[in-house]
């Protein structure tokens, strides 16, 4: 709502406002809250500081910043002379000044609406001149008079010059010009522009057009088209039920393969480097492991990281490593929906920009995934815009393939003007990543992504898309298993441990080799758990082929043992051992024949035990007792980084801004009932009065000096003294807070008790 009355200063307009327009004023410009101010007076100031102007005016849209434009230029007007001036549409301009009003970035004064001071300094830095072109006036104002008399004088090359600096922005370079010209000199087009002051110097050769001569040039107004119409999409129609069925289909996709791939890392981790990050060659691997490019497994280990599902510590030898967090089990207990909406809100709230992933750096260095630097703190503004200008799009639409993505990112550069530079990379990202996510399908957004963006719960809308998980697989004679749909997670983690995954998708294909059975051997399944498995999860006859696999691979698995000496093999079977004795391949493992059944190495075992798989055996570690020695690696976990949830950090917020809102006027309050002189009392007169304040009851004010020696004021409730300690309700902190009276300078009542 608009002001009828004008105030003296900003800060008693701030002391006019409502505590709800407050706390809107504290949250979109969250820095002039922090610490919290002691009074209005206080809060107007640092609302002019330059570094929290210049972050208001980054929150503006252009219609806002050509209406802020306009006012800086013509010093201070009403409103509706205001809208004569801005090419736009009363009503649209109307809502422009009271948002400039709600973020305290114009005021109204006793002689018309003003700009806050640094406003018209913060315009002209980034893009010079916001939006419209307009430049603040210069140091000498011309009046309409004189700037008509000017551009009347003009000569045709001057007059030309000037539209040219016009259409450029308000902005030019030029040779080294002179400001005054003697009568028998010939002046040159800038010259003759400058001697008027229709341009005005700015140092380094540059000159720029003043605010005042630019309304002139255009007819009186800040731009030659309306400012206020958004730039509309490019959209194609797709019916909602099948932008939901892809957009379901990514998102399934997304949260098994975070699992796989986690679930990996916690019994193989890859290395970190020194910068923290994780390697090209990890990346690949990584990759390779999912059956995806190496972009969408920047995306998937990203986001596990914003997730909280993966972080570095340090293994057994010291060394960091990429492992699970301990919160990965418990995410993996959830069912998909309630596991994608954890994930999809971390990749909201996100700085991380693991689209940079593969590039370079300006000093040629090419950015790695994980790496601290990869971040900006305008990702999650650019996210969360994007998806809700997708959200606003009716049922049906998408964005258009080809000219979708450039008339999204002329709709946001329309919304955020300011920043930033990379705003087209940043939109061009978040579309992809969206997509890859679940959270838009075919270019639309997803009816639960919708639910999600509203602060709601999508797990029953989503849970509607997804299939139903499966609970076995079609083991076929070629020695492939096919899943006919996803596999429930325990049943799919112990398919992979005796089948390697041949191909993903709708149907994943596993496939059994020699080398998959061993891989279960070696983590203590026996032949006939193996059998037992296989003839339990697949629908179909188990094929002999797979029967004779197994049984064949069972049959010289563990032929040879392999002992510490540093190492040693034993085995029954003496020709095994002759022909692993006399293996070329095998020169380099020192093996020493002791007795026809023993041969002993200097390898060391952890060492020997590859490489005798390498050559094709199957041995297996033997304890000093004979015995068997089976162990599955230790599943690794690290401790979930430290960080505020979001709903956490909303509330916290909310809280912190209520509380300084009561600091604020508390500290108004006392402001206003400081006496205009007076003695400090001594301890003793200072108990006097405190009693005499809880006996009348009501509020004090009282002068305190801190342990650093810093002299506040503060409206206080008193309840008691007693050893020499003052016990009172603070209306600051509004807590109860304890004094010591010997550090109060003065008491003041302020009212009583009804």
């Amino acid at each position: 709502m608009s002001t009828t009355r004008g105030f003296r200063s900003l800060a008693d307009q701030l002391r006019s406002w409502t505590d709800e327009r407050l706390s809107t004023l504290l949250s979109e410009r969250p820095d002039l809250a922090t610490p919290a101010p002691h009074d209005f007076g206080q809060l107007a100031s640092r609302a002019a500081v330059r570094t929290s102007v210049v972050r208001a005016l980054d929150t503006l849209t252009r219609l806002e910043l050509c209406v802020l434009d306009a006012l800086v230029v013509s010093g201070q007007t009403t409103p509706a002379e205001l809208g004569s001036t801005v090419h736009a549409a009363p009503g649209a301009v109307e809502a422009a000044i009271e948002r400039l009003r709600g973020l305290a970035l114009v005021w109204d004064s006793t002689s018309g609406l003003r700009p806050l001071t640094g406003v018209a300094e913060a315009l002209t830095g980034g893009p010079e001149a916001g939006v419209s072109g307009l430049r603040p006036r210069s140091a000498e104002p011309l009046t309409p008079a004189q700037v008509k008399e000017g551009l009347a004088e003009l000569s045709a090359p001057a007059r030309a010059l000037l539209d040219h600096v016009l259409e450029q922005g308000g902005e030019a370079t030029t040779s080294a010009a002179r400001h005054t010209l003697l009568p028998s000199e010939a002046a040159t087009p800038a010259e003759e522009l400058l001697s008027r002051r229709l341009l005005v110097p700015r140092g380094t050769g540059t000159v720029v057009l003043p605010g005042e001569v630019g309304l002139a040039l255009r007819g009186g107004r800040t731009t030659t088209e309306p400012v206020d119409q958004i730039p509309a999409l490019s959209t194609t129609q797709r019916e909602p039920a099948l932008v939901d069925r892809v957009a379901g289909g990514a998102a399934f996709e997304l949260v098994r393969r975070l699992e796989l791939l986690l679930d990996h890392w916690g019994t193989h981790p890859p290395p970190a480097l020194r910068s923290g990050g994780l390697g090209v060659r990890e990346l690949k691997a990584a990759a390779n492991f999912l059956h995806v490019d190496e972009r969408a497994a920047a995306l998937l280990v990203e986001t596990a990281s914003t997730a909280g599902l993966l972080a570095s510590r340090a293994d057994a030898d010291g060394n960091l490593v990429w492992v699970p967090t301990d919160v990965f089990d418990t995410w993996t207990a959830q069912d998909v929906p309630a596991r994608w909406a954890s994930v999809a809100r971390s990749w909201l709230e996100s700085p991380r920009m693991p689209g940079l992933v593969g590039s370079r750096d300006a000093a040629g260095k090419p950015w790695n995934v994980l790496t601290p630097e990869l971040a900006a703190r305008t990702m999650p503004e650019s996210r969360a815009m994007t998806l809700r200008v997708l959200a606003e799009l009716p049922p049906g639409a998408v964005l258009a393939a080809g000219t979708g993505l450039p008339s999204l990112v002329a709709r946001l550069a329309w919304l955020r003007p300011r920043r930033p530079r990379s705003r087209a990379e940043q939109v061009a990202w978040a579309v992809e990543e969206a997509a890859a996510l679940g959270l838009t399908g075919l270019g639309g957004l997803a009816s639960y992504a919708r639910v999600l963006l509203d602060g709601g719960d999508p797990h029953d809308t989503m849970a509607a898309l997804l299939p139903e998980p499966v609970d076995h697989v079609l083991i076929q004679a070629d020695l492939t298993a096919v899943a006919p749909g996803p596999l429930e997670s325990s049943l799919a983690r112990r398919l992979q441990l005796v089948a390697d995954v041949e191909s993903r998708g709708g149907a994943t294909t596993y496939r059994f080799t020699p080398a998959s059975v061993r891989r279960a051997l070696d983590l203590g399944w026996t032949a006939a758990e193996v059998h037992e498995f296989l003839g339990t999860v697949s629908r179909t006859p188990v094929p002999q082929p797979l029967t004779y696999l197994v049984d064949d691979t069972v049959r010289t698995f563990g032929a040879i043992r392999v002992g510490q000496a540093e190492s040693f093999l034993r085995s029954d079977d003496e020709a095994a051992l002759t022909e692993l004795l006399h293996d070329p391949k095998a020169g380099a493992l020192g093996l020493r024949r002791l007795a026809p059944t023993v041969i002993v190495s200097d390898t060391p075992i952890e060492v020997l035990l590859p490489r005798l798989r390498d050559l094709g055996a199957a041995p297996v570690v033997e304890a000093a007792d004979g015995t068997v020695r089976v162990t599955r690696p230790d599943q690794l976990r690290a401790r979930i980084p430290r960080g505020r949830r979001a709903a956490t950090a909303t509330a916290h917020e909310a809280a912190r801004i209520a509380a300084t809102i009561t600091a604020v006027r508390s500290g108004d309050r006392a402001a206003a009932s400081r006496p205009a002189s007076g003695s400090t009392l001594s301890p003793s007169g200072s108990l006097a009065a405190l009693r005499e304040a809880i006996e009348a009851g009501g509020s004090v004010l009282i002068g305190y000096v801190d342990n650093h020696g810093t002299a506040t004021d503060r409206i206080v409730d008193p309840l008691s003294v007693e050893g020499g300690q003052l016990t009172a309700r603070d209306h600051r902190a509004d807590d109860v807070r304890t004094f010591a009276v010997h550090r109060i300078t003065n008491v003041k009542s302020l009212d009583s008790r009804s």
